[in-house]
């Protein structure tokens, strides 16, 4: 089953047919360990409304004004690989080589909610940056107990030459004003996400493709479960939390985005997250 957030309400969507949910809150809604068997009670007792039509306009990016979203780098080969080809000026290449392979992963603060872009909005590369690139990662959907109740699709916005300068310029490179692409939904389910899931990104400027990629789950080195422990370890989200999973597509050093470029990420099952760069 598929949520998504309005302006004012949730949409289910279940077996193509949508639901109207009008004034229900999301906050209260996405942070509920059985949130699944709540939209699937919503449904068969009539309390949302069957409509025909999803006007993309009116959706939300799906994260609760209660709600943090949070990051976890280097879970890929070649995320690896990348950051260690960004930062091989300031010496900083061993450090991600190091956490690859150590038992702590990568975890880091991205975005408060009005940082977040929903599907259809744009997202913004710094003014102060000259190499920027999108991460497409799958994102979790967490409750305040830890547990992880859906997926959503994350961009997660980085400048490469800040980062790059210095690992330690990390949060200057990760988070700003429209930081981070999350929607269009969430996929509401009680099982894992198969290891072949696939995530692909396609980056359009003046309506030609100029980069396209895909990886598979299977290539994630770490699991969403451990993931969530360290992110929780020591810290509480009492609204529930999104966690960016990283990302094993990695543009090379020849390619930065520029305003107007359209980014689309594709997750099977899941749908497409939509960005244009301001």
């Amino acid at each position: 089953m598929k949520a998504y957030q309005l302006k004012n309400g949730i949409i289910l969507e279940e077996k193509d047919q949508l639901y109207l949910g009008e004034g229900e809150d999301w906050s209260n809604f996405i942070n509920n360990d059985d949130v699944l068997s709540i939209a699937s009670s919503w449904i068969s007792s009539g309390k949302v409304i069957p409509i025909k039509k999803l006007d993309h306009s009116l959706l939300k990016a799906p994260i609760a004004q209660n709600q943090e979203l949070w990051a976890c780098g280097v879970t890929y080969l070649r995320s690896k690989i990348g950051r260690q080809e960004e930062s091989k000026d300031s010496g900083g290449a061993d450090f991600y080589a190091k956490v690859y392979e150590a038992e702590r992963p990568e975890v880091f603060f991205k975005a408060t909610p009005h940082r977040v872009a929903g599907s259809g909005e744009k997202v913004r590369i710094r003014k102060d940056s000259t190499w920027d690139v999108p991460e497409p990662e799958l994102t979790l959907v967490v409750t305040s107990s830890g547990k992880i109740i859906g997926y959503t699709i994350g961009n997660d916005m980085s400048s490469r030459s800040i980062e790059g300068e210095n690992p330690l310029y990390l949060p200057q490179a990760k988070t700003y004003d429209a930081c981070a692409g999350l929607g269009p939904c969430v996929y509401l389910t009680d099982q894992p996400l198969d290891k072949q899931t696939e995530i692909s990104l396609t980056i359009q400027r003046n309506h030609a493709l100029i980069f396209e990629g895909s990886i598979t789950l299977s290539q994630m080195k770490r699991s969403p479960e451990e993931l969530v422990s360290f992110v929780y370890r020591e810290a509480s989200f009492p609204g529930g939390c999104l966690i960016m999973t990283g990302t094993g597509i990695v543009p090379d050093s020849s390619f930065t985005l520029q305003s107007g470029d359209e980014i689309s990420i594709s997750i099977t099952g899941i749908g497409t997250l939509v960005n244009s760069v301001a």
